[in-house]
């Protein structure tokens, strides 16, 4: 049965972020995930988790100044300091918080940048990360994103991850596979995913063409989850989606699908 984990940048947003957690469990999920936790301390995200009985199973890196519109640096020759200073960031709250694994964002193609130079980039901080993180015990995955929703996004396709992953050469490093992005970006959800389900450590949803919960549009979610649970899908599902109304109406749909 496909197991799910509430994410709290998209989810639950009519209360403030740390109640979030609270919000998560009176609803039923077991697990969180979210975007970034460094804006709160160690010790107010690990109050809000044990108090509620939660697992963190994913957090992101740093990725640049968000609220500006970066969507991530992994990529950018000129802000590899920054990147490895996020990653030394990373592993304190991922060691503190429990967390298995965190997220590394490429960042957009970079215009006037030939591809040589970003890819390299993008592979030498990655090698960087997934040596830091291995020490740690913590593992690093990479997600291919959709380049209509993040402009340009440099990782946006299943098999360039996959390439990116080989050149890296680390035994700690996977895919983040958001199936939401690569409906738009590729298609072909099941055969791809089985494909690579060795490089596959965590999974994120939403419906299209909306963003919205399962069941709001054109992917049909009860083959999928079926699926996953045949292959041996044994990871998490990031529920990051954008409710269609409030966040509690749109829960109805947990109930009818084969999640827990």
């Amino acid at each position: 049965m496909a197991k799910v984990a509430a994410n709290l940048s998209m989810l639950f947003n009519e209360v403030p972020f740390l109640d979030r957690f609270e919000a998560a469990a009176k609803a039923g999920f077991k697990a969180v995930e979210f975007l970034f936790p460094y804006d709160n301390t160690v010790e107010e995200i690990g109050e809000r988790l044990q108090k509620n009985n939660l697992k963190l199973v994913l957090h992101n890196l740093p990725s640049g100044n968000w609220a500006a519109g970066d969507r991530g640096i992994a990529s950018h020759p000129d802000r590899v300091g920054e990147f490895q200073d996020g990653v030394g960031k990373a592993i304190q709250y991922a060691k503190a918080l429990g967390v298995p694994q965190v997220n590394a964002l490429s960042g957009p193609t970079l215009p006037g940048l030939s591809e040589d130079k970003q890819r390299a980039t993008f592979v030498a901080n990655l090698k960087f990360a997934a040596a830091a993180l291995k020490a740690e015990g913590i593992r690093l995955v990479t997600e291919p994103v959709n380049t209509i929703d993040m402009k340009n996004a440099y990782l946006n396709r299943t098999q360039q991850a996959v390439d990116i992953i080989k050149e890296v050469g680390s035994d700690n490093l996977f895919i983040q596979y958001d199936i939401y992005h690569m409906q738009r970006m590729e298609g072909e959800l099941a055969n791809t995913i089985k494909a690579n389900l060795p490089l596959i450590k965590h999974m994120q949803l939403a419906d299209l063409p909306n963003r919205h919960e399962p069941g709001t549009g054109e992917i049909n979610y009860h083959f999928l989850f079926k699926f996953l649970d045949e292959i041996g899908y044994d990871g998490y599902i990031g529920c990051e989606y954008r409710p269609a109304t409030t966040t509690v109406e749109g829960l109805k749909w947990l109930k009818e699908y084969d999640v827990e």
